[in-house]
């Protein structure tokens, strides 16, 4: 079916002939909604459309009070100038043009489209069939056109004013060397805190609460990674089982934070939230979702890009523009091959960075977005754009280097600059304290960053962004509490979610009181912790993983907003501890340069210096030969890194604490010799996860057998000897011994 929409043959709601002009041209630059101090300049992009009308609506926006059409049409950008509106004003518009979905058209102007550049959304979508541009139910399906009104039933967007002091709020800039993120949602992790306000709970005022700000700063972590904040969609199928889209990863407005998390209905908020964070030394990182958007397919609702310019904002069948490249999976995938689309992607970053202040983005299946017509490119204009950008090369860029589209998974392949999500790195420590066979050899590359797919082109060890855990999949206690997922919650049979969990339960399925296993779990957890902070790498935590918060073994938890996806801070006493032990673990990642050096670790020896950067201990005290790392059988190694090992381009000795880590994954004692290592007198234990408590250095003597308890992970610092040549070892040593005490007398404030 074609349907024409031009000025021609429809028609136009005309406001009153007394009020009819005093639009003016305006500009067409700045895209959206912009108060200038004296009226509001309205301007929007579509290649295709044949006429837009501006609808103005009441205080409350339920009643469309005037439609406006925008008088000039500049570079494809539709636009004109008010000067009698204010912040405040509610808005959208209603865009002409013609309705031919086999050209991938779908213009259609009784449906009300929410701005691409919305700073603020109210309402949310209310879903009824005349959010469709076609009639649901009519047999040419899509083709069809539905005449039906959709204001009563669509978010509005809302004029602002940006004005907001700042006072002497800084960034933190912190180091990528020193990083660590915590990733968490704003909902999730306010709503059952006790210290949160009930009016705050679940808003950007809850996460601003000096309790919750106190917590996370002492716990040690340094940039709080928020899941998706841009304005998103409840999917259909979800209200109609009473759930809802908890994650959000369904965006609909990518410069408009999510009503739903303003509690004071004011965008000022978000930005008290990034004052407040950074005056506690707090980045802020936004997780981001500019691959799709919630309009769906062909079938979907139209609600902004669809009804504004479809054949442009997605990327359409090259021989039948009817339907849409799913690479998403989720319906659609946004076009950002396309210059304007581009544009729109990168204003939205340059906002959040510049105007809000954010620290950085991780980029939700980043893949698509640096995919042209001809597959994923390092030249894509993505990554162009964001690496020459001033403001966007200067603040954090994290890839989940991922999709389900052709050449979808491209793991070490972004530029340099860039983190990347290392989904190697989880599986295979996963798979080594599960105490899988011949992982020994894969577990050295992935504590070492994963050298194979970063050490090039001048990347750094920070490049590879390690976890164990993340919000999709089994939290840290259900990893080591469930043999299989429990997601009977979500209305799917338990057929949604990943299967491939490379979990145990060590003796019972989910919750029980065996004192056995209780003490498994723990220890395994403390052991997953450790090897995720004395990794070289960027650890990135789960919030709540620190005191062993459950998910009742949910493992795609997109859709609890409840208590399922909440997480409670009714926290046992041995749960306490094990934050406790985390903060310890962090306090010392933090005090030990060796895990932040800038190069990959790669065991050569260095003629000149004399020194292996790392060496790979047996359990007999000797080093690794080649035919040790073809043992399947063996579960227990040791990492000895050589604080002689300079680092950098110049060559001299370098003066770090040398450590040995050890790592037991049978699940029986093995009896570790301590080796001897050039400089010191002696082996102290900084970590045993069978002893977390241990409350000092206790001295081990070289060559003597150290019983590490069946599936354990050991830190041991070397006490160097009195030489001149050890003096900054010395100091360094010192330093860590510092951190250790100081580890004791921290407590978290929780």
């Amino acid at each position: 079916m074609t349907v024409h929409i031009t000025p021609n043959n429809t028609e136009t709601h005309r406001a009153p002939a007394a009020r009819r002009t005093r639009i003016r041209e305006g500009r067409p630059f700045p895209l959206g909604a912009t108060w200038d101090g004296i009226g509001v300049n309205f301007a929007i992009f579509s290649a295709h459309a044949t006429k837009v009308e501006l609808c103005l609506f009441d205080a409350d926006g339920e009643t469309e009070i005037e439609r406006i059409e925008l008088p000039e049409y500049t570079d494809e950008i539709f636009h004109g100038y008010l000067r009698d509106v204010r912040p405040g004003q509610i808005y959208g518009y209603r865009v002409y043009g013609p309705y031919e979905p086999d050209a991938g058209h779908r213009f259609n102007p009784n449906k009300l489209l929410i701005d691409p550049y919305a700073k603020q959304l109210i309402g949310e979508v209310t879903w009824d069939h005349a959010l469709f541009g076609y009639t649901i139910g009519h047999g040419d399906a899509d083709r069809s056109f539905d005449e039906r009104d959709s204001a009563a039933f669509v978010p509005k967007c809302r004029v602002v004013d940006p004005a907001f002091t700042w006072g002497d709020e800084r960034r933190p800039q912190v180091s990528w060397e020193r990083t660590i993120f915590y990733e968490t949602h704003v909902k999730g992790f306010t709503m059952r805190h006790p210290a949160v306000a009930e009016r705050d709970r679940g808003k950007f005022a809850g996460l601003m609460t000096s309790e919750v700000i106190d917590y996370v700063r002492s716990l040690g972590v340094t940039s709080v990674e928020l899941l998706p904040i841009h304005a998103f969609v409840d999917d259909s199928y979800l209200i109609d089982k009473g759930l809802r889209n908890y994650w959000g990863y369904n965006s609909i407005g990518f410069f408009a934070p999510d009503p739903r998390y303003l509690a004071s209905n004011s965008i000022a908020e978000f930005k008290e939230l990034v004052s407040a964070f950074h005056h506690a030394r707090l980045e802020v990182i936004l997780d981001v979702v500019y691959n799709h958007t919630a309009e769906g397919n062909e079938l979907g609702p139209t609600l902004s890009f669809k009804g504004i310019d479809n054949a442009t904002y997605y990327r359409l069948m090259p021989d039948q523009a009817r339907y849409y490249i799913n690479d998403t999976g989720t319906g659609n995938t946004v076009n950002t091959s396309h210059p304007r689309v581009m544009q729109l992607v990168t204003d939205s970053l340059r906002y959040w960075a510049g105007e809000m202040r954010v620290d950085g983005f991780r980029f939700d299946l980043a893949t698509i977005l640096a995919r042209e017509p001809s597959g994923f490119s390092e030249e894509s204009s993505f990554l162009h754009a964001t690496m020459q950008d001033p403001l966007l090369s200067q603040v954090k860029l994290i890839a989940e280097p991922w999709d389900c589209g052709p050449g979808g998974y491209q793991v070490g392949r972004f530029p340099p600059g860039w983190g990347e999500w290392n989904d190697g790195y989880r599986d295979t420590i996963r798979s080594y304290w599960r105490g899988d066979p011949g992982k020994i050899p894969a577990v050295a590359d992935k504590i070492s960053a994963s050298a194979p797919l970063f050490d090039k082109r001048g990347r750094k060890p920070w490049a590879s962004v390690n976890f164990i855990t993340a919000h999709d999949g089994f939290t840290l206690h259900d990893l080591v509490s469930y043999n299989d997922k429990h997601n009977e919650a979500n209305g799917e049979n338990n057929r949604d979610g990943h299967d491939h969990n490379l979990s145990h339960n060590y003796g019972a399925e989910g919750l029980t009181d065996e004192p056995e296993i209780v003490a498994t779990r723990f220890r395994q957890m403390r052991n997953f912790f450790g090897t995720l902070l004395f990794s070289r790498g960027t650890p990135m935590i789960l919030a709540g993983d620190e005191f062993a918060r459950t998910q009742g073994g949910n493992n795609n938890a997109y859709a609890q907003d409840n208590e399922i996806g909440w997480v409670d801070w009714n926290i046992t006493p041995e749960s306490r501890d094990l934050a406790r032990f985390v903060q310890k673990l962090i306090i010392l990642r933090q005090s030990l340069a060796m895990l932040r050096r800038g190069n990959f670790l790669h065991g050569t020896f260095d003629e000149e210096l004399g020194v292996k950067d790392v060496a790979w201990i047996r359990p007999d005290g000797q080093e690794f030969e080649e035919s040790d790392w073809a043992d399947v059988d063996a579960r227990c190694f040791g990492k000895l890194l050589d604080g002689r090992a300079q680092e950098t381009g110049i060559r001299r000795a370098g003066g770090d604490a040398t450590m040995l880590i050890v790592m037991n994954a049978h699940d029986d004692v093995v009896n570790f010799v301590l080796p001897k290592a050039p400089g010191g007198v002696r082996w102290r234990c900084v970590i045993d996860t069978n002893l977390p408590d241990r409350e000092e250095l206790s001295p081990f003597e070289f060559e003597t057998a150290y019983m590490a308890t069946g599936r354990s992970f050991l830190v041991f610092m070397l006490e160097p000897d009195d030489s001149d040549e050890s003096e900054e070892a010395r100091r360094s040593f010192a330093h860590v011994s510092e951190a250790f005490a100081r580890s004791a007398g921290d407590r978290l404030r929780i």
